[in-house]
C-alpha cells in the first residue's frame, strides 16, 4: 500500500546518498522521517491521525517495508516515542545523479557512429513481448516517438498523480535521466532497445533537478509491486557500503516476492570497496559497467614509445583531432607566444575548468589538456551558463602531465593526436565491490555502459555510467522471460550468470569484485545447455587458526543428453586446501547438487581479501564461478553512514548512528571550521567497538554551538592503525 508523499528530492546515474539536514531554523520546519513499526502500519496509521492531528502521514510501507513515513516539527514527532509500536527510525535519504557524459543530438540528425545502441547485445528471437518492467527514476518522456508504442502507464510519487512525465521546463530544473534509462530497455523506434516489445512503467521517484529521497524510493517500490511488474530497474544508489539500508532491505523483499530487482552498481570507481546501497543488497542483480567499441583518443610519442589516454571533459566538442601537434605549456607561456594551431595543456588549478577551456580558445588553441594536480583520474566538466566551449578539452592523470611537463621544458615539442580503437573492458568510473560486513561479490554482472545513445526529451544523447548497463540487463530478463515463460527467476537469473563472458587483460582474469560473472551474453543465456545457480562463492571471513568453509551450487542440465562435469585443479595457493569432487553427471533436464569446501590456514596465508575463479568444464564448454574469502582484515573502509540528527521523540537530545565493518578500538568524531578547516571540539568518542551497527544518544548542551561543520570521523583500530573519513553535520 503507498500513499501521498512529500518532500524535495534528487536523481541519480550513478549516485551519492547523503543526509538530509535542516537549518537554522529547523525548530520552525518540517521534518520527514520513516518509521519502521512492529504490526499493522495502517492501524498506527489510525492511532497518529486521531491522537497526534500535527503530524502527517505522508507514506504508508507494508508490503516491502513495514512503516510510515511522517512529517512534522520536532516537537510534534518527538511524542510519537509514546506509540508502543514504533520500532525504531531511518532518516530520510536523497539520491543525485551524477552523468559521466553526455553528447546531445536533435532527434532529426544521423545517430552517431561511435555510440553504442542498446539493442546491439540482443541477436535473438525474442522481443520481451508481454513482460512488464518497471523504471523508478526521473520519469519518461511518454511522448516520445521511440517510446510511445511502449508506455503503458505508471506513477508520479512527486505529484501525487498518474502522470510520471519526466520534469519539464516549467516545472523546475528539467530532467532526462528516466527517458534514457527506458530506452535502453524498450525503445522501439530509430532507438531499439534491448527488449523493444516489452511494456513498460514508469515511477518517477525523483524530481525538478534530479532530486529524490527513499520515502519516494520506497513507495515506488510498493507501487510497482502493486501493479505486478516482473522486472523493476533502479538505476540509483550511493556511496554508503553497507548492506541492510531500508531500500536494500525492500530490494531484498521485493525479490523474495518474486521479482527481479536489477541495479546499477555506482559510478565511483575504479577503487575496490565503492559499492554503494541499494547495490549492496544480497538478493539484487547489481550491475557495472563496461566500455563498448569506440575509437577513444590518445597522445602518443613513437620515439619515447609513449601513449597518454585522454579523457574528454563533459560539455566540450568530441576530440577528434587526428595530427602531430606542438604542446605549449599555458601556465608559463612566453610574453607573444602564440597558441594557434597548438594543443595547451594546464595543470589543474583554483579557475574553474571552463574558463580555462575559454582562455585557451581565446588564444586561438586547438584544444586543451587538464592534468590532476593529485594522483588517480580526473572527470573535468566545462557545462556553464555563460557561453559554450568550442574547442575539445581533455583531462590526463598527474603523472602524465609531469611528464609531458617536461618534455616541453626540454625544448618545441611536438606529439600525435590520435584516434585508437579501445579494448573492451570494465569502465574506470564503474564502482567496484566486495561489499562489507557480509563480504560480497558485487557487482553480480556487467553491461554496456560507455557511450550508450538512447532516447532523452526531445531527442537522443549518448551517456556513461552504470545507470545506463543497469536497464541493458534489465532488458535481458525481459528477453528471457519471453523466451521461457516457465522458468523460475531463479533460473533467469542463473542463466544470465552462467553464460557471462569474464574479462582478461594481459592473459589475466579481472576479480569478479570488479566485473561481477563477467559481460552479458545474451544469446547464450536464452538457449544455455547449462544454468548454475547462486555460482558466487562467498565464504565470508577467516578468524579461527584453521577453518573449513563450505558452499553449496545447484548444477543443471538443460540438455536432452546425460552431462559430465569435472573442475579443473585450482592453481596452488599457500594456506588454501580445495575439496571439490572430480566429476559428477547430470541426467537430461535434472539437477544435481555440489558441495564446495575450502580449508584454511590463517597464519600461511597474507591477511586480507582473497579473490580467484573455479573452473567447470563439460566437454568443450567452460564455466567459471568466482570465489572470496577474507582472512581476518581487510582494507575495506572501518566506518560508513555516520548520521546525526535531532532526534525527533526526544527533543533535546540528538541521534547518531554509523556502522562498522570489524572492531574498533576507539573511535571518535571531531568538529571542524568548513571554511577555514580549524578544530573546534571533539563532539563524542566511544570505544571497545564491535562490527555492526551502532547508535546513541547525545544531549543538546553536549553537542554544544550551533553550526555547519565539517566532522571528521577517526577510527583507531585493533592493530594500532587508524582510518579516517569526513562528513558534513550540523547542529541546529
Amino acid at each position: 500500500m503507498w500513499k501521498k508523499v512529500l518532500c524535495l528530492w534528487t536523481v541519480c546515474m550513478i549516485l551519492s546518498l547523503i543526509p538530509i539536514v535542516h537549518d537554522t531554523y529547523a525548530e520552525e520546519q518540517k521534518q520527514t522521517l520513516i518509521i519502521e513499526v512492529e504490526g499493522d502500519p495502517e492501524k498506527v496509521k489510525e492511532e497518529i491521525e486521531a491522537y497526534h492531528p500535527f503530524v502527517e502521514v505522508v507514506a504508508v510501507y507494508d508490503i516491502v517495508f513495514k512503516g510510515l513515513a511522517v512529517e512534522g516539527k520536532a516537537e510534534q514527532l518527538a511524542e510519537l516515542g509514546s506509540i508502543e509500536q514504533v520500532k525504531t527510525l531511518h532518516q530520510v535519504q536523497t539520491y543525485e545523479t551524477q552523468p559521466q557524459h553526455s553528447d546531445n543530438a536533435d532527434v532529426t540528425e544521423q545517430l552517431e557512429p561511435s555510440a553504442s545502441k542498446p539493442y546491439d547485445i540482443n541477436t535473438t528471437d525474442f522481443t520481451g513481448k508481454g513482460v512488464k518492467v518497471g523504471v523508478i527514476d526521473t520519469g519518461i518522456d511518454y511522448e516520445h516517438p521511440d517510446l510511445q508504442k511502449n508506455y503503458q502507464g505508471g506513477y508520479d510519487l512527486v505529484d501525487f498523480d498518474d502522470d510520471p512525465m519526466e520534469t519539464t521546463p516549467e516545472e523546475g530544473q528539467p530532467t532526462e535521466h528516466g527517458t534514457h534509462v527506458s530506452g535502453i530497455i524498450a525503445g522501439n523506434g530509430d532507438i531499439k532497445g534491448v527488449a523493444p516489445d516489452a511494456e513498460l512503467y514508469a515511477y518517477r521517484a525523483l524530481g525538478p533537478g534530479g532530486s529524490g529521497s527513499s520515502v519516494q524510493v520506497l513507495a515506488a517500490l510498493e507501487k510497482a509491486i502493486e501493479d505486478e511488474m516482473d522486472i523493476i530497474n533502479l538505476s540509483l544508489g550511493n556511496d554508503v557500503n553497507i548492506p541492510d539500508y531500508p531500500t536494500s532491505m525492500a530490494v531484498n523483499r521485493a525479490r523474495e516476492m518474486g521479482i527481479i530487482v536489477v541495479i546499477a552498481n555506482g559510478n565511483s570507481g575504479p577503487d575496490a570497496w565503492t559499492v554503494g546501497s541499494p547495490a549492496t543488497a544480497d538478493h539484487s542483480v547489481s550491475v557495472g559497467a563496461s566500455t563498448t567499441p569506440q575509437k577513444e583518443p590518445v597522445l602518443t610519442d613513437t620515439l619515447e614509445e609513449k601513449e597518454i589516454p585522454l579523457l574528454e571533459a563533459i560539455g566540450a566538442p568530441q576530440w577528434e583531432l587526428d595530427n602531430d601537434y606542438q604542446l605549449i605549456d599555458m601556465d608559463n607561456m612566453e610574453q607573444g607566444q602564440s597558441l594557434h594551431g597548438k594543443i595547451a595543456i594546464t595543470r589543474r588549478n583554483e579557475i574553474p575548468f571552463f574558463e580555462l577551456a575559454l582562455q585557451a580558445e581565446s588564444m586561438g588553441a586547438e584544444a586543451l589538456i587538464i592534468y590532476n594536480s593529485e594522483s588517480g583520474p580526473l572527470q573535468a566538466s566545462v557545462d556553464n551558463n555563460r557561453q559554450p566551449v568550442n574547442i575539445p578539452v581533455a583531462s590526463i592523470e598527474k603523472e602524465e602531465g609531469e611528464w609531458l611537463q617536461a618534455q616541453i621544458n626540454k625544448g618545441n615539442y611536438f606529439i600525435d593526436s590520435i584516434q585508437k580503437e579501445n579494448t573492451i573492458t570494465i569502465a574506470p568510473f564503474s564502482s567496484r565491490g566486495p561489499v562489507t560486513v557480509h563480504w560480497n561479490i558485487k557487482p553480480d554482472i556487467s553491461a554496456p555502459g560507455a557511450g550508450i545513445w538512447s532516447t532523452v526529451p526531445g531527442g537522443y544523447q549518448a551517456m556513461n555510467g552504470t545507470s545506463m548497463a543497469s536497464p541493458h540487463v534489465a532488458g535481458a530478463f525481459a528477453v528471457l522471460k519471453e523466451a521461457h515463460p516457465d522458468w523460475t527467476d531463479e533460473q533467469l537469473v542463473g542463466a544470465l550468470k552462467t553464460t557471462a563472458q569474464p574479462f582478461e587483460e594481459a592473459e589475466t582474469r579481472l576479480n569478479a569484485t570488479t566485473q561481477g560473472m563477467g559481460l552479458i551474453h545474451l544469446e547464450a543465456a536464452a538457449d544455455p545447455s547449462t544454468i548454475i545457480y547462486d555460482p558466487q562463492l562467498e565464504f565470508g571471513k577467516l578468524n579461527q587458526y584453521q577453518e573449513a568453509f563450505t558452499e553449496t551450487v545447484t548444477v543443471e542440465n538443460k540438455t536432452d543428453k546425460e552431462q559430465t562435469y569435472y573442475f579443473e585443479m585450482p592453481e596452488r595457493k599457500d594456506g588454501f586446501v580445495w575439496d571439490i569432487p572430480q566429476s559428477f553427471t547430470i541426467e537430461p533436464q535434472a539437477q544435481k547438487e555440489i558441495t564446495v569446501k575450502l580449508s584454511m590456514n590463517r597464519d600461511r596465508l597474507e591477511e586480507g581479501v582473497h579473490e580467484g575463479w573455479l573452473t567447470l568444464r563439460e566437454g568443450e564448454s567452460n564455466y567459471e564461478l568466482p570465489y572470496i574469502i577474507v582472512n581476518q582484515e581487510a582494507d575495506q573502509p572501518k566506518t560508513a553512514g555516520f548520521e546525526f540528527y535531532l532526534e525527533p521523540f526526544e527533543n533535546a537530545d540528538y541521534k547518531y548512528q554509523f556502522y562498522v565493518t570489524e572492531s574498533v578500538k576507539k573511535m571518535n568524531v571531531s568538529l571542524y571550521n568548513p571554511e577555514t578547516f580549524l578544530f573546534e571540539r571533539k563532539l563524542l568518542e566511544e570505544t571497545e567497538l564491535k562490527e555492526g551497527k551502532h547508535e546513541g544518544v547525545l544531549r543538546k548542551e553536549e553537542a554544544g554551538a550551533p553550526g555547519y561543520y565539517l566532522a571528521l570521523i577517526t577510527a583507531e583500530l585493533e592493530n594500532g592503525e587508524f582510518e579516517q573519513i569526513e562528513t558534513m553535520i550540523m547542529i541546529e
